[in-house]
């Protein structure tokens, strides 16, 4: 399987429609048998993808290189599958439509048409990846603006003027879905049973896309830019949801994530990659809503949102729960990700960020506030116990069943804290204390052998992981800390200044009277 960082996003070239909500009863068909690069132009203001298609952003380079190539040479390429309405919807073949006028524009999602369609909000992830397929189309394929100067320049030999006029003259095979909307979209499901299968988050996501959690996972990917599912709710729900899309998006997903890590400054939610963290999304807004282990049941119980009232509910109480975790609010634990979230070698840990979620809402949910304060009081114990262990603590996570991992870690996470705390009370002072790596695994309830830490290269050449891993080791180690409670410290996202003399006992307002803490160490602890 392709990986989901190297995906070409075009979901700029073919608009979104919602079809159910069309009064055009005429299930007449058009006489359209084929679409040619001539008529995509002509096509693309009344083509359309129904609501209930997934994003166009499952190709990698190659295989767009490949469509074009089996087009260019006459080979064999699948119908596209249409139903018609007010509009002209595109049940199967969108991918291959929407390369062909990816061609046309020049535009491999980061070119005019996605800068309008994103709100020239756009990843500097998707803009690599859009131009290592230009430059790969480019130099396999050729531009579509030099075949069109090619076809009109009357000196080429027989042999180019031939293969020209087979580029120019070249369509796709047209099929139609005969009846109503619901019939459409029972076609689709039937269809991506087959080919290129929708993978579970995208069916779940499709399946339920009316629902809150769905409506919000979507909003937040694009941080309330790219199509607009919620544009039917009044007017105050759909500023609502996009102004919290938009700070959930930043809070999760900024900066941007290198494969070379060259800063602390890591994003808490790992790659904005649209498959990647539509994964995370949906379950962060199920804990962010449940604030329970049966946060997987959470989407499939929701009922419809008809107003767009659920879908603000679902938002906020997902910025509430991350408030908990980063940013400025005076709540805020400020938690480091490259501690918290992060392998050695630099891979953000999916099961790791949303287990310390899940663990944290579950504390919220029974208004164990005071547990913070207890938690605050080892925080620089376990920090070091998570640095000092991070490889086998990702062994341990990878071990359980593939829907477990979060529940599991947040259990584990748990468990260690609950460990240090018992700690403390026999010794105040733990002064440099942290876990071993056999009371981790008895903590795990793991019996047997476990495999952790990095495995020796023969080669000469250093790698990512390498060079990711000596990174983090040395800048956390003169890393900026809390002076209240000695945890890592992540100002870039989560800092309070702090009066080191409060100033109900004479401090000022100087540099000498200041210093960089957590938020909650500065407004719960200290004060």
């Amino acid at each position: 399987m392709a990986s989901k960082a190297n995906l070409v996003n075009l979901d700029a070239m073919i608009s979104r429609e919602d079809f159910s909500a069309q009064s055009d009863n005429d299930l007449s068909f058009e006489s359209i048998q084929n679409i040619a690069m001539r008529d995509i132009g002509m096509l693309s203001g009344l083509l359309r993808k129904p609501d209930f298609q997934r994003e166009t952003n499952h190709w990698t380079p190659e295989q767009v290189v490949s469509l074009l190539k089996s087009f260019v040479t006459g080979d064999l390429i699948p119908s596209v599958i249409l139903w018609k309405s007010s509009f002209v919807f595109v049940i199967d073949g969108g991918h291959r439509l929407s390369v062909l006028r990816a061609w046309k524009e020049n535009d491999y999602g980061d070119g005019t048409i996605s800068q309008k369609f994103f709100g020239n909000s756009i990843s500097g992830e998707q803009r690599k990846i859009a131009q290592k397929t230009r430059e790969l189309v480019d130099s396999t394929v050729g531009k579509w603006s030099e075949i069109e100067r090619k076809m009109q320049d009357s000196n080429n030999d027989h042999d180019e003027s031939r293969r020209l006029t087979n580029i120019y003259v070249r369509a796709l095979q047209v099929q139609w879905v005969k009846g109503d909307s619901d019939k459409a979209e029972t076609s689709f499901f039937n269809i991506n049973k087959k080919g290129t299968p929708l993978d579970e988050v995208e069916e779940t996501l499709l399946r339920h896309r009316k629902k809150p959690i769905s409506i919000a996972a979507r909003a937040i990917i694009r941080a309330g830019k790219g199509h607009r599912y919620w544009s039917s709710f009044p007017e105050d729900k759909t500023k609502k949801i996009e102004e919290l899309s938009s700070n959930i998006n930043s809070s999760l997903f900024d900066p941007d994530v290198k494969s070379q890590i060259k800063t602390l400054d890591l994003p808490l939610g790992g790659s904005r990659g649209v498959r990647l963290a539509l994964d995370i999304l949906i379950d962060l807004m199920s804990i962010s809503v449940s604030q329970s282990e049966n946060y997987q049941k959470e989407l499939l119980n929701q009922i419809e949102d008809s107003d767009g009232s659920e879908t603000v509910v679902v938002l906020e109480k997902t910025a509430k729960l991350l408030n908990w975790i980063t940013g400025n609010d005076k709540g805020s634990l400020g938690l480091h990700p490259a501690v918290y979230f992060y392998s050695a070698s630099g891979r953000h840990v999916n099961p790791m960020f949303l287990g310390t979620t899940l663990f944290i809402a579950k504390k919220l949910k029974f208004n164990d506030k005071n547990f913070f304060k207890k938690f605050t009081s080892i925080r620089f114990n376990l920090e070091k116990t998570l640095i000092n262990n991070k490889s086998m603590l990702a062994s341990l996570v990878n071990r359980a069943g593939h829907k477990k991992r979060t529940e599991y870690y947040s259990n584990l996470f748990e468990s260690m804290i609950d460990f240090l705390l018992e700690v403390k009370k026999k010794d105040k002072s733990m002064s440099d204390f942290s876990l071993t790596e056999s009371e981790i695994l008895q903590l795990a309830h793991f019996e047997g052998n476990i495999l952790s830490g990095t495995s020796i290269s023969n080669a000469t050449k250093i790698s990512e992981e390498a060079k990711n891993a000596v990174f983090i080791d040395t800048a956390l180690a003169s890393a900026i800390t809390c002076p209240i409670c000695q945890g890592y410290l992540d100002p870039s996202k989560s800092v309070s200044y702090d009066h080191i003399k409060r100033v109900a006992d004479g401090g000022k307002g100087s540099a000498k009277n200041t210093q960089l803490t957590h938020p909650y160490c500065n407004m719960s602890v200290k004060n």
